[in-house]
């Protein structure tokens, strides 16, 4: 089955192989990522019942997805370390077009900014690179006494469908186009004007903001990220 089935699942930091081998039960095709070398011994006395698993000893931000994959479209699963949260996701976007659903448990807070709106306190650059790349919803709410040990802070299931606003924007040089919304919330309380100020001419930002129906004033939280992907084309990028 395993050979035959056009998915397999990624788990990041498999741990002590709960989720792993509940994964593995599927029988479809289970790459368990893990560091931690008394951890991966245990993952491969898993691997000896489940022949559609395999243990890749290594850190998820020098993993070759793609390379793993072979050919089979991607879904992932991790319960991520709260201080790589945002590096983490930022190397799997990287291979997005690969994946079809990413399930992550992570830090509440982290989690609400995640799904966040504009004009929302929590909506920001890291609400704008997960919206490009997918549709994101929080799935499920943890509390600390749902973990052992419990953490200091509540955490949240957050699955996310592939792909999200990318395919319809059209942007033929993502990376610079993150790198100009990075540059758009460079300063959150700052204005658009201020922010891109040495990218573009500030009269420019404000007849682009114009033509959106913003305020001259208005800042970066305030735009969705097809009005975002719009200011872009409008200052001159494709």
């Amino acid at each position: 089955m395993a050979e035959t089935t056009p998915y397999c699942w990624i788990e990041i930091g498999a741990g002590h192989g709960e989720m792993t081998e509940h994964l593995a039960g599927t029988g479809a095709p289970v790459y368990a990522v893990e560091l931690d070398p008394p951890l991966v011994r245990g993952l491969g006395q898993l691997a000896e019942r489940f022949p559609n698993l395999t243990v890749v000893s290594r850190d998820i931000l020098e993993t070759d997805l793609a390379a793993i994959a072979s050919g089979r479209r991607i879904r992932l699963y991790g319960n991520l370390p709260y201080y790589i949260t945002s590096p983490i996701l930022r190397h799997l976007f990287q291979n997005a077009r690969l994946i079809d659903e990413i399930h992550i448990v992570i830090q509440q807070e982290v989690a609400f900014r995640l799904v966040a709106r504009p004009k929302t306190r929590d909506y920001g650059y890291l609400s704008v690179l997960t919206q490009f790349y997918s549709r994101p919803t929080i799935a499920l709410e943890l509390p600390p006494g749902a973990f052992r040990p419990p953490p200091e802070v509540g955490s949240a299931l957050v699955s996310m469908a592939l792909p999200g606003e990318q395919t319809q924007l059209r942007i033929s040089d993502e990376a610079k186009f993150l790198d100009f919304v990075k540059r758009c919330f460079a300063q959150k309380r700052k204005t658009l004007v201020n922010n891109l100020r040495g990218l573009a001419h500030r009269e420019s930002v404000r007849q682009s903001l114009a033509e959106l129906n913003c305020e001259a004033t208005g800042r970066a939280e305030e735009l969705s990220v097809a009005e975002l992907a719009s200011l872009y084309r409008k200052l001159g990028y494709s």
